[in-house]
């Protein structure tokens, strides 16, 4: 099995994915959405983290988490929102995803890709793309024509509400 480094740089700023298994499309559900809210939530009382951007999608969310200066732990943070999620909404989904041999020797189940990605931001440059890329996300997957007409996501405290 192979060894997989994380970056672990105290106080960094992590641009995140998380998908979900098989590309479910099932995080924009409301149970789901109010799920993963309340897992993030409960998460940063224990382990705290900065939301600098985020935006969820139907099968995959995006994040850019800033970390205490003494702490560089992304994986445990995302373990713990994951199970969260899983416990609370995992049969309510009635995902019609076969289980794999391997899932089921690990006792997983089909929620989530076991995995999530991670790239430490490395200046406020990368910081700017990997922000704008966020928000620009649901364009780039045909969901909206504008970043802020899409609405699982932080933009909408960057930009000024216009109401007639």
């Amino acid at each position: 099995m192979p060894n997989y480094r994380r970056d672990r740089t105290p106080g960094a700023t992590f641009f995140i994915t998380q998908v979900t298994y098989c590309r479910q499309p099932w995080l924009c559900r409301a149970v789901a959405r109010k799920t993963l809210r309340d897992a993030i939530e409960r998460v940063r009382q224990k382990y705290p983290f900065q939301i600098d951007a985020f935006v969820l999608l139907p099968d995959h969310f995006h994040a850019l988490w800033t970390l205490p200066e003494n702490d560089g732990n992304c994986s445990t943070r995302m373990r713990l929102i994951k199970i969260h999620v899983t416990r609370k909404i995992g049969r309510i989904l009635t995902l019609e995803i076969p289980e794999t041999r391997s899932r089921y020797e690990r006792g997983e189940r089909n929620l989530w890709q076991r995995r999530f990605w991670e790239h430490r931001i490395r200046d406020e440059r990368d910081f700017q793309n990997h922000f704008d890329y966020i928000h620009h996300n649901p364009v780039k997957h045909g969901l909206c024509r504008n970043p802020t007409d899409w609405p699982y996501s932080s933009i909408h405290r960057f930009t000024p509400t216009h109401t007639p």
